[in-house]
């Protein structure tokens, strides 16, 4: 298999050149990121990946334009401010090789020390493995003739990873490779860990209820 990594950007100058060169050193068949405007220096960083894409600002959209460009027979998303482990494409690849598997991700760490990270650590690959609702942070890897087939990234404004993992698991297994992502912070960091998890669980229920991810997208902070 041959693997295609496809990273949305939005002023992510702070974390791409990490990204780039964790991902590299995985020898992917090609790294494309997908631009959605930004203002600061990732544009210039991007130039070390092997295409760079300028699209309209949303993951969902930037994702799919990239797949549509991509040429692997393997397609891995990855947010800007994630690494890779050592091994990790081909713990993806391997995972993807057993029978039933539709798609998977990898084991998250996010990068900050304490107990409720690692219980955060816990529980998102607990929900993977329970549900099999992958979130975009545990980097996303599928066939790409399946995600074809699947239609690709629904066009909502929040949460297009959740609903695309509703239409995966109907394919098949969904499967946490043994190789770790790791993930920045930020995120928790700036809302407060409990504020945002909570958060993180109020918009997933109401979108559960039949509330527009489109509608919610205005309560979550914008921060990738």
């Amino acid at each position: 298999m041959s693997i295609s990594v496809i990273i949305p950007t939005l002023n992510e100058a702070a974390y791409l050149a990490e990204t780039l060169r964790s991902v590299r050193a995985e020898k992917p068949r090609e790294i494309l990121v997908v631009d959605g405007g930004s203002r600061d220096g990732t544009c210039e960083l991007a130039r070390e990946a092997d295409r760079v894409l300028h699209g309209p600002c949303g993951r969902a959209a930037q994702m799919n334009l990239g797949a549509a460009h991509a040429s692997g027979d393997v397609l891995l998303f990855l947010h800007a401010d994630c690494t890779l482990e050592p091994g990790a494409l081909r713990g993806a690849e391997e995972c993807l090789g057993h029978r039933g598997v539709a798609g998977g991700c990898f084991r998250m760490r996010v990068t900050a020390a304490g107990l409720a990270y690692r219980l955060l650590d816990a529980c998102a690959t607990a929900r993977v493995r329970w549900t099999g609702l992958i979130y975009g942070d545990q980097g996303l890897f599928i066939e790409r003739q399946r995600f074809e087939r699947i239609g690709g990234f629904p066009p909502l404004l929040l949460m297009e990873d959740l609903f695309f993992s509703k239409k995966l698991r109907r394919q098949g297994r969904i499967v946490v490779a043994p190789h770790r992502i790791l993930v920045s912070p930020r995120r928790w960091q700036r809302q407060g860990l409990i504020r945002q998890t909570l958060r993180n669980w109020g918009l997933t229920a109401l979108a559960a209820a039949g509330v527009s991810p489109n509608r919610l997208a205005a309560f979550y902070p914008m921060v990738r």
